[in-house]
Formats: structure tokens, C-alpha cells, sequence
């Protein structure tokens, strides 16, 4: 089972974000991570400095998000979608995207 730190995640997020930038080659996941890094431009800053971002503690009570968990949570939908798991998810999605004329909402909606 694929269980990463909360260092190993902020880390990878923070070298797709560089890799993407620099034009280097993606890999399968981490082009699915860079486009919905893409999607949010507000996290940009953060990621573009990965030990800050792995020293940084989020609570939530300055009104900001934890960009490291919603981008995570991005990825997990989308992964889920990929296979149905739970079954009906990929469908219910999709008919949220059209919906909303966007899976980016859409993926806001599910989580």
C-alpha cells in the first residue's frame, strides 16, 4: 500500500510544480498533478518553495486551505473516477461536471 509522509507529499507537489515550469518531463500521476496545480494559481507561491511548504503548519484558522490537501484531494478523485471506485462515483462526477460545465467544480462538489 502507497502510504507517504506528509513531507513526501508536499515534496512531490512542490516538484511537479517545478518540473512543470522548467518544462521537464511528467510522468503519468504527475501530469495529473500539474494540471490541477494549474487549476489553482493561488497555491502557486507555496509550491514553489518546498521547504517552507514541509515546515509550514495549516490549521485552517487564517482562512486558508491546506493546498497540499486539496490538491491531494483532486488527485484521489480523479483516480477514483479512473477505476468507479465506490462504483457510481465516475458517473455521479461526470453528471456534476456537466451540470456545473466543469469538472473542476465539479471535483470542488465531491469533496
Amino acid at each position: 500500500m502507497f502510504s507517504p509522509s506528509q513531507e513526501d507529499v508536499r515534496r512531490f507537489f512542490c516538484a511537479v510544480h517545478a518540473k512543470s515550469r522548467a518544462g521537464a518531463p511528467l510522468d503519468a500521476l504527475e501530469t495529473l498533478a500539474s494540471q490541477w496545480i494549474d487549476e489553482h494559481p493561488e497555491y502557486h507561491a507555496e509550491l514553489a518553495d518546498a521547504d517552507a511548504a514541509v515546515a509550514r503548519a495549516y490549521h485552517g484558522s487564517d482562512g486558508r486551505t491546506n493546498p497540499f490537501l486539496h490538491l491531494s484531494m483532486h488527485l484521489s478523485i480523479s483516480e477514483q473516477c479512473s477505476i468507479d471506485q465506490p462504483r457510481g462515483i465516475r458517473q455521479a462526477v461526470e453528471l456534476l461536471a456537466a451540470r456545473r460545465d466543469s469538472l473542476h467544480e465539479a471535483h470542488h462538489e465531491a469533496m
